[in-house]
C-alpha cells in the first residue's frame, strides 16, 4: 500500500540518535552508526522524529509501505480498532468501509462510561475533542465520502465546546454527499 513514511538522508545523518529516541512507534533504529528505517509497518508518518533531527535529515514520501499494524482490525469495546484519534486515522483506512461509525468527545467515555458502552458497540470509534484538536471537517468528509460509512453518530457532551465537535461532524457528513444516517447523543452533566 502506498503511505507515507519516514524517509532519511543518510549523507546528512550524523547518527546523533535523536530522532531515534523521539519514535515512540519504534520504527527507526541505529545501524552502522546512521538512522535507519528499520519498521516501516510501525512507521505512522506523524512525524515525532522530524523536529529532533538537528540535522535536517528526515523528510516523509508517498512510498510502498506495509499496513499499519491492525488496520484492519473491527471494533471491540475495550480494545476497538486502531488508531481512534481523528487526527491519526488514516482516511483510507481499512476498517472505515461500509461501517457504522461513532465520533466521540474524548470525555464522554469517563463522564458516563455505560452510555459509552452501548453507543459504541459494533462501530468504529473516532476520538476528537474540539478544543484540543484543529477542525477535522475536511478530514472527516473525505473519510464518509471514500468509505460509503452507513451511519455517523456523535456522542458528546453538554459543554459549549463540544458543539463544534458536531457541527464540525454534521458539515463533514453534509459536505460529503452520501447520505449515511446521522445522530447526535448528548450526555448531561445533570445526569
Amino acid at each position: 500500500m502506498r503511505r507515507q513514511v519516514v524517509k532519511i538522508d543518510e549523507d546528512r545523518c550524523n547518527g546523533c540518535g535523536a530522532c531515534v529516541r523521539a519514535c515512540h512507534e519504534g520504527a527507526l533504529a541505529m545501524e552502522g552508526g546512521k538512522a535507519k528505517l528499520v519498521r516501516d509497518d510501525l512507521c505512522d508518518g506523524m512525524g515525532d522524529c522530524l523536529p529532533k533531527c538537528p540535522q535536517n535529515a528526515i523528510s516523509f514520501d508517498m512510498q510502498e509501505a506495509s499496513d499499519l499494524p491492525m488496520a484492519s482490525a473491527r471494533p471491540v469495546f475495550g480494545g476497538a480498532q486502531w488508531p481512534i484519534q481523528i487526527r491519526l486515522v488514516p482516511v483510507n483506512a481499512p476498517f472505515l468501509r461500509n461501517a457504522d461509525v461513532l465520533v466521540a468527545a474524548d470525555c464522554t467515555a469517563f463522564a458516563d462510561p455505560a452510555s459509552f458502552k452501548e453507543e459504541s458497540e459494533g462501530k468504529i470509534l473516532l476520538i476528537g475533542c474540539p478544543k484540543l484538536d484543529p477542525d477535522q471537517t475536511s478530514k472527516l468528509a473525505e473519510m464518509f465520502s471514500r468509505n460509503d460509512v452507513k451511519s455517523i453518530t456523535v456522542m458528546r457532551m453538554d459543554v459549549p465546546c463540544c458543539g463544534g465537535l458536531d457541527r464540525s461532524v454534521r458539515s463533514a457528513a453534509a459536505e460529503c454527499g452520501k447520505g449515511a444516517e446521522y445522530r447526535c447523543r448528548v450526555i448531561s452533566r445533570n445526569a
